[in-house]
């Protein structure tokens, strides 16, 4: 696969993977263990067949230090899909994902001892500005109240929106804690994306045991859904419940979504990859705001301006745009 078909396929399969994301949590917002379940089978069995060669390729880097990514890995993911069913909305979850680069600031320094620049500083406030002005917009969408007095259920839903924060904040930190870990194996073994890719869902799959009730409960409820009346028409599929089918679409683009950011991080540039990785978070949000009609108030486009922005400073992207034209200029003199 070449870099033009990595940066098509990361738009195509990233932001239709948010459409049946949000089909799926607007129809059962507790179904975010049989979303992770699905999306692990999957990629595991595709692992096996072609990155393994059915178990006869060993692996270069041990299981036992695989073994660590997945169980962090594990853990991020389901609590990530979990946070839905505590009333955290599609935008306020993206953006508040988007903020990863604070919490590996901090976990860097905390763990490894690093040092940054004023600009990286300047970054990861803006980030973590714009994170908190979302984050408190979306908290006041969620008080119901009644001529200025809350009510139980106003308040219980604030309550329930703070764990989903919560929820989302550990995730944050554990995933910046994950990657850093990531780093040292690739360093001290060298890169293997593919290999990494499926050894961590292959080896995460009997984590869901723990959740097998959540995932059977979800699975007849999902049985349970009406067709699709668009598919009335085709044989096998009329009859097929709708949830089913956007499961199926889920599991299918998230597989498109990161086969397809490890190929681009293989075969392109820094600045290529994040300038695509930003366009593309900006674009989902876009349009789950526009096609969902999710509430997204004037202080959530400040929040989400800030968060971008601050992303594209942190990795330096007008220092590379310079570097990259200022080459191209000495190469046509």
């Amino acid at each position: 696969m070449g870099a033009a078909a990595a940066v098509f396929l990361v738009f195509l399969g990233c932001c239709s993977n948010v459409i049946f994301l949000e089909l799926l949590v607007k129809n059962e917002p507790g179904s975010g263990n049989i979303i992770t379940c699905a999306q692990f089978v999957f990629i595991a069995i595709e692992g096996y067949i072609f990155t393994s060669e059915f178990g006869r390729k060993k692996n270069v880097i041990p299981i036992k230090d695989y073994m660590v990514l997945v169980i962090m890995f594990f853990i991020v993911n389901v609590t990530n899909n979990l946070a839905f069913g505590f009333k955290i909305s599609m935008p306020l979850h993206m953006i508040f994902r988007s903020g990863g680069l604070i919490a590996n600031m901090i976990m860097a320094i905390i763990v490894l001892g690093r040092r940054y620049t004023f600009s990286k500083y300047l970054s990861v406030a803006m980030i973590t500005m714009g994170t908190a002005i979302c984050t408190f917009a979306s908290a006041d969408n969620l008080k119901d109240s009644d001529e200025g007095e809350e009510t139980v259920e106003g308040i219980s839903n604030f309550m329930t929106w703070l764990l989903g924060i919560g929820l989302l904040t550990f995730a944050l930190f554990l995933s910046a804690r994950m990657g850093i870990f990531q780093e040292c194996l690739y360093s001290q073994y060298g890169k293997h994306p593919r290999e990494a890719l499926y050894y961590i869902h292959m080896l995460s799959l009997p984590g869901f045991l723990l959740t097998s009730g959540s995932i059977i409960e979800h699975a007849i409820k999902y049985s349970s859904s009406e067709p699709l009346l668009a598919l009335q028409d085709i044989p096998v599929l009329d009859n097929i419940p709708k949830l089913w089918i956007f499961l199926m679409g889920n599991m299918l683009t998230q597989y498109v979504c990161i086969s397809s950011v490890f190929t681009l991080t293989s075969e392109c540039t820094s600045l290529t990859v994040t300038l695509v990785l930003t366009l593309r978070k900006f674009l989902s949000l876009i349009f789950s705001i526009i096609y969902f009609v999710n509430p997204f108030t004037l202080y959530h486009w400040v929040g989400a301006l800030l968060v971008f922005s601050g992303t594209l400073l942190f990795t330096d992207f007008v220092g590379k745009v310079r570097e990259t034209f200022g080459k191209s200029t000495v190469k046509e003199e």
